[in-house]
């Protein structure tokens, strides 16, 4: 038993003394239920009972104000700071911002189960069938997956999903392969998507050899229409240099969106770099030369590299 030094031995004359020293040096046990209270995670379920309550009589203005239109752009923001996140390669901020997405989802399902259309259950029982049903080489029972040949890799899938989605979709008011794309898709992206379904239909270039050919004619009449037309006409000409070039892209397995969005982000990162500089030199773009900031950016361009 160890002693504290204010107590002496004399003094422990009676059991109670006793007990007090022992428990005074004694380290107290932790009560394993509160631990485990403490360590309990929130579940889904718990995240729906609290969007209940922000909706309820009791619970927040704003969020009862809110509607599926108010919430459009809190959905679309959202979505981009998970596509940052992502390519921060950080991976507590790309969990925050997926929690930051799935409250929009949650949020949106809260109001059409207010409405009586459907609730949170309802998107997952659906979610749920749909992969089943679009992917019957991996849910196949035992005795149909005698009977069926799987595909041998991703491309095959890929036809597999399209086939099913003409068989689910067979009597759709669909009147065209290109119809279903949101029209608040990027316009690369959105154009991209629309080349490759007119891809699936043979209408497109035999290779990319003929899309670069495409590329330099748009590309020429942009340059010999630039002083001779109006700006409606223009911006026709460089819309279509932009299609072409997406269809480059597809050819070359690139995405156009991805690629001007990591340029526009190098280019970012390398003029915040040069106005470090020249704050560094005493100076701002304003009273520097364009051929000391061009000097300034080739530097910081070959220490990229």
């Amino acid at each position: 038993m160890v002693i504290p030094r204010r107590v002496c031995l004399r003094d422990l004359k009676t059991f109670k003394a006793r007990a007090l020293i022992s428990a005074m040096n004694t380290p107290k046990k932790k009560n394993p239920s509160l631990k485990a209270k403490k360590q309990k995670k929130q579940s889904l379920t718990d995240l729906r009972r609290i969007m209940a309550k922000l909706r309820g009589p009791a619970g927040c203005p704003w969020d009862r104000e809110q509607t599926e239109n108010t919430l459009k752009k809190y959905l679309l923001e959202e979505a981009h700071e998970v596509l940052e996140a992502l390519e921060a390669g950080t991976p507590e901020a790309l969990r925050e911002e997926l929690g930051d997405l799935l409250l929009q989802i949650v949020f949106l399902c809260r109001i059409a189960e207010e409405k009586g259309q459907f609730n949170f259950s309802d998107v997952v029982h659906s979610l749920a069938e749909k992969l089943r049903r679009r992917h019957p080489h991996v849910f196949l029972s035992p005795q149909k997956e005698k009977m069926r040949n799987k595909p041998k890799d991703a491309q095959e899938v890929v036809q597999w999903w399209r086939a099913i989605k003409e068989l689910e979709g067979k009597n759709s008011e669909k009147a065209s392969l290109l119809d279903g794309l949101p029209l608040s898709l990027p316009a690369l992206e959105r154009a991209q998507r629309i080349s490759e379904r007119a891809s699936r239909m043979g209408f497109d270039w035999p290779n990319s050899a003929g899309v670069w050919t495409k590329v330099q004619e748009e590309l020429a009449e942009l340059e010999k229409a630039g002083g001779g037309l109006t700006s409606g006409s223009l911006e026709d000409e460089l819309g279509d240099l932009f299609f072409t070039l997406v269809n480059w892209a597809r050819f070359q397995g690139l995405s156009a969106e991805g690629a001007l969005h990591k340029a526009t982000h190098r280019f970012g990162q390398r003029f915040q770099q040069m106005e470090w500089e020249l704050r560094r030199r005493g100076r701002t773009p304003q009273e520097s030369t364009l051929e000391e900031m061009d000097r300034i950016w080739n530097e910081i361009k070959k220490r990229a590299k």
